[in-house]
């Protein structure tokens, strides 16, 4: 550090914008230590399986490109996206992950003091996405059954309220709002209010009964669909996301991203996965296999654990989250833990999952150990 540079600092330095203050950081998953125990690294819900061969044959081809700016309409891809749902490509906008395109969304929507109302708890980005736009975060507490409670995120819209985030299946519950509870929500919400649906793990989740966001799109002027390439797709390292919405809400989220947001890879990358699409398919079917082994074998061992539409598991565990996190990591296996509520476990491959419900046991026990004293039984 300079000699001004020091002298400064404690004079004059710049004040930050006030929302930073209060702004809880976000957390990325855990990485896997280089230790000698096995380590399944579990907590990022990121898809178990390598690249498909022809998606990694596209990426490498466009590779020695990379000194160019990608095509920062991402026209192939769009009319990709477009033809997949059957939506005008002027309804298709994109981002570097659904959870930069929710960013727009907020920033293209929201003026200071605007609230924005979702659910608690849910994708944890909300809160700080919401404070970085000059927003209000309102939290709506989760049912007892870990779902969203549609009646209550109703009921806590005001004048003042701008977007309404409904995360299905939710992150980290896993739960999913169903087609009737969205209509009735529709039903009560007023149409300037704009509408998200999230739906970044909506290709694992197999309840007939679920609400659909592209359904709801060509139903309702006021909801937005939010789909990411990152999971089921396998893609998260290569960022890439897309709202379907209105004309005007799309226009207005390609004037707030980031110019260049989204590389010629990941525009490459995605339009080979809508290619094979069947491969994709195969993939989630046996991930969707190995979730419900996971929530049988869980429900067996005594857990109390909602049912999951997304490639991950919910355990509640409440003040005990650190040191199940502990004997996690112990057995190997790397969990995303929120403080004080639970730990979410992705599902990986069968061997990872094995050694996941081999650790949860393990910390069933200790729980078990911990309260039994307690409650005189």
């Amino acid at each position: 550090m300079s000699h001004h540079a020091s002298e400064d600092a404690g004079r004059s330095a710049v004040s930050l914008r006030s929302a930073l203050q209060s702004l809880p950081p976000y957390k990325p998953g855990k990485s896997a230590a280089s230790s000698d125990a096995v380590q399944y690294k579990l907590s990022s819900n990121e898809n178990p399986y390598p690249p498909l061969p022809s998606v990694l044959d596209a990426v490498n081809q466009v590779s020695p490109q990379m000194n160019l700016y990608p095509d920062m309409t991402c026209q192939a891809v769009t009319e990709a996206v477009a033809n997949r749902w059957g939506v005008e490509p002027s309804a298709v906008s994109f981002g570097s992950g659904s959870v930069e395109v929710a960013s727009q969304i907020i920033r293209a929507v929201c003026d200071e003091g605007d609230e924005v109302v979702f659910a608690w708890r849910s994708f944890e980005a909300y809160p700080i996405l919401t404070g970085l736009a000059g927003a209000t975060a309102v939290k709506v507490p989760l049912t007892a059954d870990e779902r969203h409670d549609l009646p209550a995120m109703a009921a806590a819209v005001t004048e003042r309220t701008k977007v309404v985030l409904v995360c299905t299946p939710n992150n980290p519950t896993g739960t999913s709002v169903t087609a009737d509870e969205l209509h009735e929500f529709m039903a009560r919400v007023p149409s300037n209010v704009l509408v998200v649906v999230d739906e970044a793990y909506v290709h694992f989740n197999v309840d007939p009964a679920a609400a659909r966001g592209i359904d709801f799109f060509r139903e309702y002027p006021n909801v937005v669909v939010l789909h990411t390439f990152s999971k089921a797709y396998g893609l998260a390292g290569l960022r890439i996301g897309y709202a379907i919405a209105p004309d005007y809400i799309s226009a207005a989220l390609r004037a707030v991203a980031i110019p260049f947001g989204v590389s010629n890879l990941a525009q490459q990358a995605a339009l080979a996965s809508l290619a094979a699409e069947s491969e994709v398919e195969e993939r989630i079917t046996a991930l969707v296999e190995q979730r419900d082994h996971v929530h049988q074998q869980l429900t067996e061992q005594g857990w109390d654990v909602v049912e999951s539409q997304a490639n991950f598991v919910w355990l509640r565990t409440g003040e005990h989250t650190e040191e199940a996190e502990q004997i996690f990591a112990r057995h190997g296996v790397i969990v995303r833990a929120f403080a004080g509520e639970g730990i979410r476990g992705s599902i990986g491959s069968p061997a990872g999952n094995q050694t996941f419900i081999v650790a949860a046991q393990d910390v069933l026990n200790h729980l078990n150990a911990a309260t039994t004293p307690s409650n005189g039984s």
